[in-house]
């Protein structure tokens, strides 16, 4: 039997008892599972402790804080972190990848990891421009987190930005499209206080950047600038990127992307003394 991957997978739960138990189990090669629960008041802290999670408690503020924190305070084993949120699920591939790279890392490097949003069972290979890779290994003495609108990115470069080649699942829309639109209301606030803030300008640096997810956010900023957003980004996933490829499926998720800008958008025009109640 293979001796367990040196990690602590870090999994971020709020009312997540439905979602747990795939995430949870998908990790029982590691070392070390943490879930940190943003005072759930589901059956989230008995599923993850059948599980064999040991749960810590603590209020969210963020994506970034509460990855951020769980790294300084909750009592890590291990020196990295793989940080998922409950509906993320790794694949046995995914895990024996991160085993056979992690001795050739460096405390300061990040390793970034490509996810394949599912709707259902189906990947969405097309319509969700994969591949989006996101920073999920950190080592706990080495980078730390910083939200971008409703986003977490990393506050600063790391002294190597590892890619890795297998991908975790990312099944979005598990809880339904009541939570799915709820959630993405929240999003889209933060997405929009950001743009009023100033942080969306345009970086022509950026823009022309290596690295893809920089270029990706580069671009996404560029086109608040743009009228009919909504609309232009049905037709750029279902068209420009071959969304149709994907099916009933890919229309549907080209749909709701297409609607979460028009969130956006209003969340924009929402009065000032709206916001601030």
């Amino acid at each position: 039997m293979a001796e367990p991957i040196p990690i602590a997978a870090v999994v971020l739960s709020h009312n997540e008892a439905a979602n747990l138990p795939r995430c949870l189990r998908a990790l029982r090669d590691c070392a070390e599972i943490v879930v940190v629960d943003d005072g759930s008041t589901d059956d989230s802290r008995r599923v993850a402790g059948e599980c064999g999670a040991r749960v810590v408690e603590h209020p969210f503020d963020s994506f970034a804080d509460q990855r951020n924190w769980a790294m300084a305070s909750a009592g890590l084993r291990n020196d990295w972190a793989l940080h998922l949120d409950a509906d993320e699920v790794m694949t046995p591939a995914a895990l024996e990848e991160i085993r056979r790279r992690l001795p050739t890392l460096s405390s300061g490097s990040a390793g970034f990891l490509a996810r394949k949003v599912m709707l259902g069972q189906k990947w969405l290979r097309f319509s969700a421009d994969y591949p989006v890779f996101v920073p999920r290994l950190i080592h706990r003495q080495g980078p730390r987190y910083a939200m971008r609108g409703h986003g977490e990115t990393l506050a600063s470069p790391p002294a190597a930005a590892v890619y890795f080649t297998e991908p975790l699942l990312h099944y979005n829309f598990s809880k339904g499209w009541a939570e799915w639109r709820a959630r993405h209301l929240r999003y889209a606030a933060a997405e929009a206080a950001r743009i009023r803030s100033g942080a969306a300008a345009v970086s022509g640096r950026a823009l022309f950047a290596k690295d893809r997810s920089i270029r990706r956010a580069a671009l996404r900023t560029l086109s608040y600038r743009l009228p009919g957003r909504p609309a232009l980004r049905f037709l750029y996933a279902y068209l420009l990127k071959l969304g149709f490829l994907d099916g009933r499926e890919g229309w549907i998720f080209c749909r709701a992307m297409a609607s979460y800008e028009r969130m956006i958008d209003a969340a924009l025009r929402q009065p000032a003394e709206s916001r601030n109640p």
